[in-house]
């Protein structure tokens, strides 16, 4: 953060429109590590308005993607893959395995988080195919980053071993290269993996590693999903002071980060807690909360109502970066959006 903005004085210095573009586009990605995603989307902005300079034509599908990534960090769903498909064509148009390998790693987040989790593979499974095509003078990071993905999608498939493989392939190269960020994530996955197989002795010290690790970092977004999967294996143990304990420090944090879907996912986990419980009061209360974080984020489909994101379902994009159920769609047969009333009349790359 600290040479991103020495690197904007000395582009004003030396008066390099071209020089002062990456620099906002560096400030945004650093605050983007951060999880200072409200600036992300200031500094991208900036970028994009600094048109007419050279280097910004070939940067604007880098800050599409940092500007999506932020979106997905604050749970705006329908701008995120706004955002996502603009990078994706800018890196179809500019011929940029590099920048779609990324792009397509975002977007295996961007579906394990709305739980599509066959896309959710697919694009993850996509980068590693740019990577083994094309990746021989790249950064083993892509390689990793793709695998880190790809081990998500798998553990929340239920495929295991799958899933262990490609974290544990990750993990090696994350080691070899002293990178930091990804060891913390990896952690975090296989305590997940642990946590899926039941085993929380396992999982318990694997996810205090990554959050050591998340918080010498700075990763806020990371120690809510560390949060979370601590919750769930005191679930397990039947600990539901402790569980309520993990809660409220990954609630307090989620609100800091304006992230939505983190703070959907805890209210869904206390309407547990409390059910179990029986204690109607804060049943209630947390019930409400769900429903209000539902209408927020709009995650519900348009054509049956029914919520999006609450279990593994086939999703399908529109142009106008709303999402709906696939089987709707194809029921329907609709050839509009029935959220915006934008006519589908070209295919999404999403």
């Amino acid at each position: 953060l600290k040479f991103a903005v020495v690197q904007i004085d000395t582009a004003r210095e030396l008066e390099d429109p071209d020089f002062l573009t990456e620099s906002y586009l560096n400030l945004a990605r650093s605050n983007e590590k951060l999880c200072e995603f409200q600036k992300t989307i200031s500094y991208c902005k900036t970028c994009l308005n600094m048109q007419g300079t050279t280097v910004s034509l070939q940067l604007n599908g880098q800050v599409s993607l940092s500007m999506g990534n932020a979106f997905l960090g604050l749970s705006i769903f329908q701008k995120a893959l706004e955002c996502f498909e603009k990078a994706l064509r800018y890196a179809h148009n500019n011929d940029d395995k590099m920048l779609e390998c990324r792009v397509c790693c975002s977007l295996g987040n961007f579906y394990t988080q709305i739980k599509d989790y066959e896309k959710a593979l697919f694009f993850p499974c996509k980068a590693a195919e740019l990577v083994n095509d094309y990746g021989k003078g790249w950064s083993l990071k892509y390689r990793a980053m793709s695998h880190y993905h790809m081990a998500v999608a798998y553990q929340k498939l239920g495929r295991l071993a799958d899933a262990m493989d490609c974290c544990e392939e990750s993990m090696k190269i994350a080691l070899q290269h002293g990178d930091r960020p990804l060891q913390a994530l990896c952690l975090l996955c296989f305590a997940d993996i642990h946590r899926s197989r039941r085993d929380v002795q396992t999982a318990f010290p694997r996810y205090d590693s990554s959050m050591s690790i998340m918080t010498e970092i700075g990763n806020r977004l990371g120690l809510v999903q560390v949060l979370l999967g601590v919750t769930k294996c005191w679930m397990i143990q039947k600990e539901l002071d402790k569980a309520l304990e993990s809660i409220e420090k990954a609630q307090e944090l989620a609100e800091g980060l304006g992230n939505k879907l983190g703070l959907l996912k805890l209210h869904c986990l206390c309407e547990r807690i409390y059910r179990t419980k029986e204690q109607q009061r804060e049943l209630r209360d947390h019930v409400v909360k769900f429903h209000e974080c539902v209408e927020e984020m709009e995650l519900y489909c348009g054509m049956c109502g029914e919520s999006i994101g609450e279990k593994n379902n086939q999703l399908q994009a529109l142009p106008c970066s709303h999402f709906f159920h696939l089987k709707c769609l194809q029921t329907n047969g609709t050839r509009g959006c029935p959220n915006c009333r934008r006519l589908s009349v070209k295919p999404g790359y999403v």
